[in-house]
């Protein structure tokens, strides 16, 4: 062996992002580039376009091909019937994804929720907090009072100028 060294580059490539052409990714996927056409006219793929519009398709588009290709030859299901279970399954992940959200969401609302119940307690004393419908047995009510009788009415006040009443202390010298 002669003193050559070779270095090996690896390229590590978003799964999204289309790398193929239509002939490559046919091959990948087992099926003619004609079909690959045909999914496209369907909308069961979109692939990207190069600047020049070439079709380039990615690793996600070449595991989606060879998906539809399973549901039509070992499940027996037409092309509407993959479009439908695609339909559904994109329907599913947007659910999951919402519970998922309200998930984390509830969690964070418990910890709130937990915190201002741990604050209120730290403002009691003794740190406890009391039932309302139990607050009867600790604070007596009060007295019931008999029923005050109505004062009479204030006699009317003669016309000109009125007179106002006023305390001093007895401390103050009088003007």
């Amino acid at each position: 062996m002669s003193g050559i060294r070779r270095t090996r580059t690896t390229v590590t490539v978003s799964s999204d992002r289309g790398v193929f052409m239509i002939s490559v990714a046919a091959e990948l996927a087992e099926m003619h580039p004609q079909t690959l056409r045909m999914y496209e006219q369907r909308g069961l793929i979109e692939p990207k376009r190069s600047p020049k519009g070439t079709r380039l398709y990615s690793h996600e588009d070449v595991e989606r091909l060879r998906r539809i290709q399973e549901m039509t030859n070992d499940l027996g299901l037409n092309l509407a019937g993959v479009e439908h279970v695609l339909r559904l399954e994109q329907e599913l992940e947007r659910s999951r994804r919402r519970v998922d959200a309200l998930e984390r969401r509830t969690t964070e609302l418990q910890q709130e929720m937990t915190a201002q119940i741990e604050a209120v307690k730290k403002e009691l004393r003794g740190g406890e907090l009391v039932p309302l419908k139990h607050t009867r047995d600790i604070i007596p009510s009060p007295p019931a009072a008999a029923a005050p009788t109505p004062a009479p009415p204030d006699p009317p006040t003669p016309p000109g100028p009125r007179r106002i009443p006023v305390e001093r202390d007895s401390d103050q010298p009088s003007r």
